[in-house]
Formats: C-alpha cells, structure tokens, sequence
C-alpha cells in the first residue's frame, strides 16, 4: 500500500539543552527526510520549549519519527499534526528602497491590498511586515520583486492544535518534579 505524503506539523516540547537541535535535525537526515521549516521558542510553561517542524511525509512516517525524537533524554513530549488539525501561520519582513513608496504608487495599493503593516520607515528604506500563509506571503513577494526588495526573511511555521492538548498539565508536573 502506498500511503499518501502529506504536510504534517510535528511539536516537540522539551527541556532546552546544548546539542538537542542537532539530535533532532540528525533524526531527519538520518530518515531523508526534509524539514520544510522549523521554529523553536519558549512554551506556555517556563523552563521548557517547543520546536515547531514542518515536514511532508507520509503519516507512517510521522509516528516513527515522533517516537524516535520521544527517546531522546530532553524531549517531554511529541507530537504531529495535519494541517487541517491546526491553526498555523508565518511572518515576513521585506526592506525596499524609500523613493519607490513615494514614486510608485502601485506599491501603496499592494500595502492596503496584502493587510502588510510598514514596520518603519526612513530616507534609504522602508521595511514591510506580513504574517498569514505561505501563499500570501510568496504572493506579495512576487508582487514586490517587480520593484526591486533589498532584504527578504520568512519565519518557520508558527502552530497551535484546534483540538485541547493535555500537554499543560504533563508540563506542569514535568517542572515541579
């Protein structure tokens, strides 16, 4: 049976630790697999922290690799998430040249348009941020390449899970043991 490969978000709570990142990474390469993006940053609990990783996959996939990043010594808890089991977004920030705000006024229409947000402004640049989804964001960039971006960077994939995780109160023993 051929199972279908799918864009699953896989999180990882875990204590923060020197050396985790490459272990986890390790555990992908090891399997071929590519990790689309991946985001790390404190929790809801203090003291410990969630990598976000996106992969496309298949599910079998996806439970090996849960169990294998389940084994190592810092990692609480695993878990992976369709898309359709989530709430997920991305962030961008693009640095264009000034005189183009003022000069081309199509690119005021792609601002208003796109829901960006100038961040700041001042003689030599102007920086735009968007948050939404992959598409938006590689939309607006195609729109903007038109005009020429000094500086492009997208986040990883930010996530929660549409359904209650019983993950708070797992971490709040973890810390108070």
């Amino acid at each position: 049976m051929n199972e279908d490969i799918k864009t699953f978000t896989i999180s990882i709570y875990t204590e923060n630790n020197i050396g985790l990142l490459n272990r986890i990474s390790a555990i992908f390469q090891r399997r071929h697999i590519n990790i689309e993006s991946l985001t790390t940053s404190q929790s809801e609990i203090e003291g410990v922290n969630r990598f976000v990783i996106v992969v496309n996959i298949t599910e079998d996939q996806a439970k090996k690799v849960v169990k294998q990043i389940e084994k190592q010594v810092e990692t609480i808890r695993a878990y992976y998430h369709t898309d359709e089991q989530t709430i997920f977004t991305e962030s961008c920030m693009f640095k264009i040249k000034s005189a183009l705000l003022f000069e081309e006024p199509q690119i005021q229409n792609i601002i208003k348009e796109s829901n960006t947000t100038i961040v700041t402004v001042n003689k030599e640049f102007f920086v735009l941020e968007k948050s939404g989804r992959r598409h938006e964001i590689e939309a607006l960039r195609r729109d903007l390449n038109a005009f020429g971006i000094m500086q492009f960077v997208r986040s990883g994939r930010i996530a929660v899970t549409k359904d209650e995780m019983k993950i708070t109160e797992m971490l709040l023993a973890f810390n108070n043991q």
